[in-house]
């Protein structure tokens, strides 16, 4: 098999990225449609640096971890319950309530440019320049080691509120997401929000989207 080809993947779904008084800072996916199917995960920094990815099952924690790095991965039943206005998400470690509320600015700049358009990797490529200006920490497009990734964002909500419990212990008021998470190449927004997106995924030949035929 040549070993240049390459395959691409879509994941479609929203990413709701919080700070709050405790210092743990959470970046939750809620993923509609995807090669791993319909699921909900999560990427967590407390407050001393220590990442947690918390999956749902062995292939989604396979993806995750090769493209972003934690200090531990936990596999533990996740849900993602309510409408655009409310999530309810629940796991063994996590639960956390969110109110989601109006269009942000760039969420009603975003709204202006054709989804095709958005979410397609030469236009991620654009505006990519404009993120690393405009919202720190933000990236729409990189790379890590064989893999390639571009995020069209579609839409953008302000979170207007938050409340929960991580490990058990209250996770207190919600703050903005600082300091920035250290996740991999791309960060979520500063601002509390919730972001449409549709993620673009470039694979070699050998490394496989888990699940795919």
């Amino acid at each position: 098999m040549n070993a240049t080809l390459r395959q691409r993947f879509r994941f479609h779904g929203h990413i709701a990225g919080v700070g709050s008084a405790s210092g743990v800072r959470i970046v939750v996916g809620r993923w509609v449609d995807s090669p791993l199917g319909t699921f909900g995960d999560a990427m967590v920094e407390r407050a001393d640096g220590h990442r947690i990815l918390l999956a749902p099952d062995a292939g989604v924690a396979q993806f995750v971890a090769a493209t972003y790095s934690f200090d531990e991965i936990r596999m533990e039943p996740f849900a993602i319950t309510g409408d655009d206005d409310a999530w309810h998400v629940r796991s063994d470690s996590l639960h956390l309530d969110l109110a989601v509320g109006r269009p942000t600015v760039l969420g009603r700049l975003l709204s202006l440019v054709p989804s095709s358009v958005a979410t397609a990797p030469w236009w991620c490529a654009l505006t990519n320049v404009v993120a690393r200006v405009v919202l720190r920490g933000v990236r729409t497009r990189g790379s890590i080691g064989t893999r390639r990734e571009w995020y069209g964002a579609t839409g953008n909500r302000v979170i207007t509120g938050a409340s929960g419990t991580f490990d058990g212990v209250d996770l207190g008021q919600l703050q903005r997401v600082a300091p920035q998470p250290q996740f991999g190449f791309s960060s979520t927004p500063p601002r509390p929000s919730v972001t449409d997106v549709v993620t673009t995924v470039e694979v070699s030949a050998q490394d496989r989207i888990p699940g795919d035929r």
